[in-house]
């Protein structure tokens, strides 16, 4: 018998005398092999929509500790607390099933049946794919651990505190419905769309609200008020529409990827509720999905056209050339001058003009020309801080003025930042500044 002859004889008789069972345990293990690594595939997309989400932003503690809730979220009827959503089976969600899970993301029902308040943006999140969903579902399951940390009971008034009030609410309020892809447009668009609208649920802030609490409008479908700009919990959030002046009309999708990705760009810099987005999800996001969320808001078109734009180039330079040369020259004559040199001059310099992706640049901020000045009031009275994030870690901070300026210094200096250097927003009452002094102060005591 020749050799080869021999080695084949020899390798049927090996295979012949392998167990049946033992070969099933092989393909067995393999199958398995193969599930785990896709379920580690789910565990980790659900990670990433989870940041996409910004569940961090509400439900992770002070202390660090993630998603074991506690965090109060401030509403016109009372404060609520952000809940456990570890996977503990007794003050978190372990015990949920995916169509709990969905139920609650989707419709706002808890699996003990109890309604939740729309704190939890649940009617942005009732357009979440069911692929989505379920990538979610396996992260908060597999790959988070379970946190022992009891639930904060809400502070609401009667009859307000009466959950079952909710269902009137979710029947006037809650449109249910997965996305459905607009087939006019392209998949980058659609799949902006899908993240402004659902996961990121940018109306949230953005979007102003009705009597009731309710977003006005859920998509550019239901008309110009959507992403329109709403003042909120003591801030100002921008139109992400195309109105000039105020929102991204003079933006680039470029300039819209970077200040998502880094918390900045040229021209402005994220503060108050926005540095936790860019901090905690948006600078997270790959690359295509952040051109596709700038895609989709540059398609938007002005929330109110006839609204206050940029002053022509020529009236421009004359307002911001007369006040530089005042402040250069060392002239408090002019109201807010002297406020101005000696708080702001030595970062934002005597022409507005700041320091790149440092100080922002005053000059034609759409921050800055907002109809609604509570931001800026804010941010001088408590201060604010950029984020720092992986492709931009300096964290600069401005500080709080609050304790060292009147009511009226504050008006003052901020009427001479939003009519000077191109900016020709509205001037800003003493009254104003008090209001917002008092609501911060009543903020931190409830703290």
């Amino acid at each position: 018998m020749k050799i080869s002859e021999r080695i084949a004889r020899h390798s049927r008789l090996a295979t012949s005398a392998i167990p049946v069972t033992f070969v099933a345990v092989l393909i067995t293990t393999g199958s398995m092999s193969q599930a785990a690594s896709a379920s580690r595939e789910l565990v980790q997309r659900g990670a990433y929509l989870a940041r996409a989400g910004d569940c961090a932003a509400c439900h992770a503690a002070r202390e660090g500790q993630p998603l074991i809730g506690g965090l109060p979220v401030a509403t016109p009827i009372g404060r609520i607390y952000a809940t456990n959503i570890t996977p503990d089976p007794e003050t978190g969600i372990g015990r949920y099933n995916l169509d709990d899970f969905a139920k609650a993301l989707r419709e706002g029902v808890a699996k003990d049946g109890h309604r939740l308040y729309p704190a939890m943006p649940y009617t942005s999140y009732a357009k979440l794919s069911q692929a989505d969903l379920s990538a979610l579902y396996a992260y908060f399951m597999q790959g988070m651990e379970p946190v022992r940390s009891p639930n904060r009971p809400t502070q609401l008034s009667w009859p307000l505190s009466m959950r079952s009030l909710m269902a009137v609410w979710d029947a006037l309020y809650l449109k249910k419905g997965q996305y459905t892809a607009d087939p006019n447009m392209g998949a980058s668009w659609n799949r902006g769309a899908y993240l402004v609208q659902g996961l990121g649920h940018c109306g949230g802030c953005h979007t102003p609200r009705g009597v009731a609490g309710q977003e006005k409008a859920g998509s550019e479908r239901n008309g110009r008020q959507y992403l329109a700009g709403a003042t909120l919990d003591g801030w100002q959030a921008s139109p992400l529409t195309g109105d000039p002046g105020t929102g991204l009309h003079t933006w680039s999708k470029e300039e819209i990827v970077e200040f998502l990705r880094t918390g900045r760009t040229a021209r402005v810099a994220a503060f108050g509720v926005m540095t936790e987005v860019v901090g905690k999800s948006t600078q997270y996001l790959t690359d295509q999905d952040l051109t596709a969320i700038a895609e989709y808001l540059k398609s938007l078109p002005p929330s109110n056209p006839d609204g206050p734009g940029n002053a022509d180039s020529a009236m421009q330079a004359s307002a911001g050339s007369a006040a530089t040369r005042a402040l250069r020259a060392g002239d408090t004559g002019i109201r807010g001058s002297r406020v101005y040199l000696y708080n702001c001059n030595g970062c934002h310099r005597s022409d507005g003009s700041g320091a790149n992706r440092v100080f922002p640049n005053l000059a034609r901020n759409e921050s800055v020309n907002a109809q609604d000045p509570t931001s800026l009031i804010h941010i001088v009275l408590a201060g604010s801080s950029i984020p720092s994030t992986q492709t931009a870690p300096s964290a600069f901070a401005m500080p709080d003025f609050g304790w060292r300026l009147s009511d009226a210094e504050v008006a003052d200096v901020l009427d001479l930042i939003r009519s000077n250097w191109g900016n020709h927003a509205a001037a800003v009452s003493r009254d104003e500044v008090g209001r917002i002094r008092k609501t911060l102060a009543l903020q931190e005591t409830a703290r």
